[in-house]
């Protein structure tokens, strides 16, 4: 990665995160296997200013871009994916609304000043029938007024990092107004509840249960933001932590894969599997697909970084989803072959990686919807 790092502030934080991967790493199975939300992990984060990187420096943040995120995510999901998918929401969120606040001014600098102190926040879309948002689907969270405020009644599915989170961003709709609002709920406000409904066999410790939601009463300036159209209509290069994640997955499979054949030496042969020409060729092939992946990723993210560059991004926020997803897929597969039947004993991290990696598909955006903006720009032009 030292060809990706710019200057010193990157270099001492990739350091601390470093530090920080390989702690979280220890303890990264026992999650996985007991489906164990870990909030000392992001209780740490808090303490070491992660999670303020991505607020603006005008608002007391660290004013990170796009592209020291993407560097330092990769390197904590090199540890532990399921705490740097999680972080991951609440930086990207921060991240854009910084970026494009339409807020109340007021409001967002309330919202600075907490994150400043250590809140961390999610968006809460997701619904069971509604699918992802990005596909459009109104919700069937609503919002109407009673009283001089607003009450909100609904069930949220897929609510990543539920259990530490302080705020939620939660869509509804307001018939009244005939479009989809976002109210900015405490996780103490009366009538919000967490239901722990959250059994996947992939990013198992990410804590993405059921946020439940009977009558809560908001005061009117909790309507932080009223959607014009499907949320990812307007591009958004904060979402690139999602590839950022399964690429540091493939990373890890791998050095795992390269290790193992260096060191594992059967009797059939004289010296490691490292020098079996198959192996050579699989190695080769996973360091190829990294270097495409992260190489286009990161390019991908310094012209979003340009604000005179982002206006002429088209599909290359989701192309780089899909390269990356894709290609780590790929490693993962490949450095399983390389470790053979050993990858899949439960006490083998190539088996969790294998998991965890195939959930990038169905983050969004989507393949499909992907390759269907490709094709329509390709008739456009």
């Amino acid at each position: 990665m030292s060809l990706f790092i710019q200057n010193d502030q990157q270099r001492q934080w990739m350091e601390k995160i470093g530090r920080l991967a390989d702690e979280f790493q220890q303890t990264a199975a026992e999650d996985d296997e007991l489906g164990r939300f870990p909030l000392e992990k992001i209780q740490k984060l808090r303490d070491a200013g992660y999670t303020a990187l991505t607020l603006p420096a005008s608002h007391g943040g660290g004013g990170i871009s796009v592209y020291d995120m993407l560097l330092f995510q990769e390197r904590l999901a090199r540890g532990d994916a399921p705490a740097a998918l999680s972080i991951g929401w609440h930086l990207s969120v921060i991240g854009e609304l910084g970026e494009g606040n339409s807020w109340d001014k007021d409001v967002f600098a309330f919202v600075a000043k907490e994150v400043q102190n250590g809140a961390v926040i999610n968006r809460a879309a997701t619904e069971a029938q509604t699918g992802s948002p990005t596909r459009g689907g109104r919700p069937g969270t609503n919002a109407v007024k009673k009283d001089g405020k607003w009450a909100v009644n609904g069930r949220k599915t897929f609510t990543t990092m539920s259990q530490a989170l302080d705020y939620f961003l939660v869509t509804a709709w307001i018939e009244e107004k005939q479009t989809t609002g976002v109210f900015l709920i405490h996780k103490d406000d009366p009538g919000l509840s967490i239901e722990e409904t959250w059994d996947m066999i992939a990013m198992r410790a990410t804590g993405s249960h059921d946020l439940v939601l009977n009558e809560v009463m908001l005061d009117e300036e909790k309507l932080v933001e009223l959607l014009q159209g499907p949320r990812g209509a307007k591009p958004n290069g904060w979402l690139l932590h999602i590839p950022a994640i399964y690429l540091g997955i493939a990373q890890a499979a791998r050095d795992y894969a390269v290790q193992f054949a260096s060191e594992y030496s059967p009797n059939s042969l004289k010296g490691p599997i490292k020098d079996v020409p198959a192996v050579q060729q699989r190695t080769g092939e996973m360091e190829l697909e990294l270097l495409n992946a992260r190489h286009f990723l990161f390019h991908i993210a310094q012209l979003y970084d340009n604000p005179e560059r982002r206006p002429h991004l088209k599909s290359e926020l989701g192309a780089a989803k899909h390269i990356v997803t894709n290609a780590a897929l790929s490693v993962v597969d490949k450095a399983m072959r390389i470790v053979g039947a050993k990858s899949l004993e439960r006490t083998n991290p190539l088996q969790r990686y294998y998991r965890d990696v195939r959930a990038g598909l169905h983050n969004p955006p989507m393949d499909d919807a992907v390759i269907q903006k490709l094709a329509a720009e390709a008739f456009e032009s």
